[in-house]
């Protein structure tokens, strides 16, 4: 889940970034604090620099200056160690570069001056941004035999794995929720015993900024606006000029989506590359390097792939926000052979999050919300809502070649940031597409008035008029707001009646999720308590049998209590949505992304 402008209560501090000295957050309890500073020794990479609470929202530590040597404190009632990180390893650097990393730091103080002369807006404020649970927590490697509470049920043997964003500096400025570093939380099922890590995705922007010991690389949503926004990428691009960073390895945080495909996991967010993780035998966590498909992808991939569960493809999206063509199309076989890619048409840069597919075709939603960076010039933000333009969603043959017999069909004043499912109707001629429809479609990226409100939406394209229709499928009367979520994906792109979805509210936080039947409407809420917030449901069926029922199955989820500050994984039944089991982890788990499960007989075949 994203966190945005809407009802986000502000902790009552002092803004960090106008104290320099001041690196301690305090956001309202005073617990006793520990300090950690060690890694795996498996880790070959240098120490990490973040300090934030594992178990309590009272302290969020950050580094005080830059180039300092990387420690990590967290807090645990259980443990009481501290250990002494390794050398920092300070870039080799000549003196000409010595000297440009000095102006252009100086350059960056005074903007950063400059820019405290003004309020953030709620969207790139980072006491709105990453408060409380939102905040970011150290690494943690692997803790074995963890409380279970209740039967984990035997069907359940392997991984289950969720991203989020994590950022491992205290930021300079303007921030975002979606700016943070990829982190990925695992929990390992085995025979009913629960293992538990976190690790950083060590990305070629991470391990850059961990060496300078600093934040330098541009936050695309937090930091990139108006004049400032501007500022910040010459800083940046000066500085790669000079070989002080390099930004042609990707600058991508990896923090949004998983998939595990053809033996690999690889986590994705649609600026870069996706990045190969492994899973250890132990149940960690390690990066094995950016992922280019043996040198077949040549571009930037969304973060929301789709594995067709029948044929084995994945199929996905690629879009430009600079040059045309602003998208292209491709997919890959089961082995890894990508197609070659399919331009698709646009005439302006437009947010392409989320796609669908169903059995014959990939649908493409060409939405209301698009990239405008010459906005920066005159001081506002590059991503905008247009309402001239009209949405629409193309139809394309996923074996299509090139895109000369797509069909594009209005769907006015239509945004989904995800789309759950989508399937055909040939009886009608038309595919039916089932999303949330959010309005305002902006409203997570720029600051707002109007309340947000996420409608899970019926949107049925007719193939042969060109015309469509859009419905919500819940009756006002039950109208929630639903975002993060999915199907049965043993059924993806062909009719589903159950989709399970994250109840958003109070919005940004998620206060439990609902089953919902999308041919009738019905409405089943799943509550998780008190002051509980979770993130977005995993639907993880009891097998991949068709013949089964839809619902046979398990929702999995992080869930948090922000009374006792701990962290657990909810096990429901799909059907009743009773609690089947608990896992209590042994720290806190920030609210994220997407997740995905991997099965323990897929986990024998890792590449």
């Amino acid at each position: 889940m994203a966190s945005s402008s809407c009802n986000c209560a502000k902790p009552q501090i002092s803004h960090p970034l106008s104290s320099p000295s001041s690196a301690t957050v305090h956001l309202g309890h005073s617990p006793t604090s520990i300090s950690w500073n060690s890694r795996q020794p498996n880790r070959t990479h240098n120490i990490s620099i973040i300090h934030s609470a594992l178990h309590s929202p009272s302290v969020l530590h950050f580094p005080k200056q830059p180039y300092q040597n990387p420690l990590i404190s967290i807090e645990d009632d259980s443990v009481n160690v501290q250990v002494q990180p390794k050398t920092h390893r300070h870039p080799q650097w000549n003196l000409l570069q010595r000297a440009a990393a000095m102006a252009l730091d100086m350059a960056e103080s005074a903007l950063v001056s400059l820019e405290l002369q003004h309020p953030l807006p709620k969207t790139a404020d980072p006491h709105v941004q990453i408060s409380g649970n939102f905040a970011p927590v150290p690494e943690q490697p692997v803790k074995q035999a963890l409380p279970v509470t209740g039967t984990i049920p035997s069907c359940i043997n392997g991984v289950y794995l969720r991203n989020g964003a994590n950022p491992l500096f205290e930021p300079v400025a303007g921030h975002h929720f979606f700016d943070g570093d990829g982190m990925v939380h695992a929990v390992t099922i085995d025979n009913g015993n629960a293992s538990y890590a976190c690790r950083f995705t060590e990305t070629q922007r991470f391990l850059q900024e961990k060496e300078l010991g600093r934040p330098v690389f541009p936050k695309a949503i937090g930091e990139l606006h108006g004049h400032s926004g501007i500022a910040r990428l010459l800083l940046f691009y000066a500085r790669g000029l000079f070989g002080l960073v390099d930004h042609k390895q990707g600058t991508g945080v990896a923090n949004a989506g998983l998939v595990y495909f053809n033996n690999r996991l690889l986590a994705m967010s649609e600026d870069d590359l996706p990045y190969h993780l492994r899973i250890t035998p132990s149940g960690d966590l390690e990066t094995v390097g950016r992922y280019n498909f043996d040198d077949q992808l040549k571009s930037t991939m969304i973060a929301h792939p789709k594995i067709d569960p029948f044929s084995k493809e994945l199929f996905a999206l690629s879009y430009d926000v600079i040059q045309k063509p602003y998208l292209r199309y491709f997919k890959f076989q089961p082995d890894g052979t990508k197609s070659p890619d399919v331009e698709i048409p646009l005439s302006m840069p437009t947010m392409m999050h989320d796609f669908a597919i169903t059995e014959n075709f990939v649908v493409i939603p060409n939405q209301q919300v698009l990239f405008k960076l010459q906005e920066m010039i005159f001081g506002g933000s590059p991503v905008i809502y247009d309402n001239n333009k009209k949405s629409s969603f193309g139809i394309l043959s996923k074996n299509a070649s090139d895109s000369k017999d797509i069909i594009w069909i209005e769907s006015p004043d239509t945004f989904c940031f995800h789309l759950w499912n989508a399937w055909e109707e040939p009886e009608s001629d038309e595919v039916v597409v089932i999303g949330s429809c959010m309005t305002p479609p902006d409203s997570i990226f720029n600051e707002c008035d109007e309340s947000l409100k996420s409608v899970l939406s019926e949107i049925r394209l007719n193939l042969k008029t060109g015309k469509s229709t859009r419905r919500p499928i819940i009756s006002e009367s039950e109208q929630v707001n639903l975002e993060a979520g999915m199907v049965n994906r043993s059924r993806l792109g062909r009719r589903t009646r159950y989709a399970y979805l994250a109840i958003a509210e109070p919005w940004p936080k998620v206060s439990g999720f609902a089953k919902i039947d999308l041919f009738t409407g019905e409405v089943k809420k799943y509550i998780y308590g008190d002051k509980k917030f979770g993130g977005e449901p995993f639907f993880l069926p009891r097998d991949d049998n068709c013949e089964s029922a839809e619902d046979d199955g398990y929702i999995i989820s992080f869930v948090h209590d922000e009374n006792s500050w701990k962290s657990e994984l909810q096990i429901v039944d799909a059907i009743n949505l009773q609690l089947e089991s608990s896992i209590k982890l042994p720290s806190r788990v920030p609210y994220g992304f997407h997740g995905t499960f991997i099965d323990a007989k897929s986990l024998i075949n890792q590449a």
